[in-house]
């Protein structure tokens, strides 16, 4: 879940998802990398978070605890 989208912040999407599939993983993905933002997000029913750019390897390996 990018946290910058148009319309809806992702903090909220994500809200919103996880009211209708609270099993579902969400991944925060950022450029904003404080710990703030991921303790944020985190906070607001992400499962994890990754910063911008992001490394393939890293994305695969937070997938892979989800499925």
């Amino acid at each position: 879940m990018d946290l910058k989208i148009p319309v809806m912040d992702g903090l909220e999407a994500t809200r919103e998802i996880k009211k209708l599939r609270p099993e579902l993983p969400v991944i925060a993905e950022t450029a904003y990398a404080s710990a703030h933002d991921r303790q944020r997000s985190l906070d607001m029913g992400c499962d994890d978070f990754i910063s911008k750019p992001i490394s393939k390897e890293l994305l695969m390996g937070i997938i892979r605890r989800f499925i």
